[in-house]
């Protein structure tokens, strides 16, 4: 596998409060990672940082080889960098397509449009004059994912996609990661359901207090390896 993000002694602050210290990562090409850990464990600030939205050194993220760190998110955006919002962040006053066709102003060519999101989520399709905020959750969440596929990033990273669904609009979501993988993509989940994302995954790492505590392949790891990783036990 070829690498195609990494990070090397990534240590990430909000003011005098350090969140990241050293974290050491490495993302190859058409991988699936999960990323788990409880609240405050770092894993959001963790992807903040892979997308500028917290200031850390240019080396300290690299990208195909070049160093992003600190760069304005719009630019590692249109590298091939897309985010699925912990809480989704719809445009509330847009429709659902409107919303859809923003993840379009990256301006990034590739397989992912209207007709391909509408073929994954056909309920879009049929809710696409609709405003985002009369959706459900989990239809609103589609609506996220969708808007992140349209700019056709190389790297997709998803933060709680299963945040306050029920577990059968979980799966629906989840059985769609096959079919967006097939494509070549690169996913990284942040994940709380930990049976989910070894589920998914190829590779999982826990955080804690802003420190790997385990990484390895996902179904080599143990639950008492996780729990004692994930609770510090």
């Amino acid at each position: 596998m070829t690498s195609l993000l990494s990070t090397h002694n990534l240590q990430a602050f909000y003011g005098d409060a350090q969140a990241l210290f050293g974290v050491d990562f490495e993302l190859n090409e058409g991988e699936v990672v999960a990323m788990i850990g409880a609240n405050g464990a770092g894993k959001s600030t963790f992807l903040k940082s892979l997308l500028g939205q917290v200031k850390v050194p240019r080396q300290a993220v690299q990208f195909q080889g070049h160093g992003i760190g600190g760069l304005p998110t719009n630019e590692i955006v249109r590298s091939g960098i897309a985010l699925v919002p912990e809480g989704r962040k719809l445009f509330p006053s847009l429709s659902v397509e409107e919303n859809l066709l923003m993840g379009a102003m990256a301006g990034r060519s590739g397989p992912w449009n209207l007709q391909r999101l509408y073929q994954l989520f056909p309920i879009l399709q049929e809710k696409r004059f609709a405003p985002s905020t009369s959706l459900s959750g989990g239809q609103q969440q589609m609506v996220a994912l969708g808007r992140a596929l349209m700019g056709n990033p190389l790297i997709l990273l998803c933060d709680e996609l299963s945040l306050g669904l029920a577990p059968i609009v979980i799966g629906e979501i989840y059985k769609a990661m096959p079919r967006i993988c097939a494509e070549g993509m690169t996913v990284v989940i942040v994940e709380q359901d930990v049976g989910l994302a070894q589920q998914v995954s190829q590779r999982m790492l826990c955080l804690q207090e802003g420190r790997v505590s385990l990484q390895g392949r996902s179904n080599e790891l143990s639950r008492a390896q996780i729990s004692q990783a994930y609770f510090g036990l």
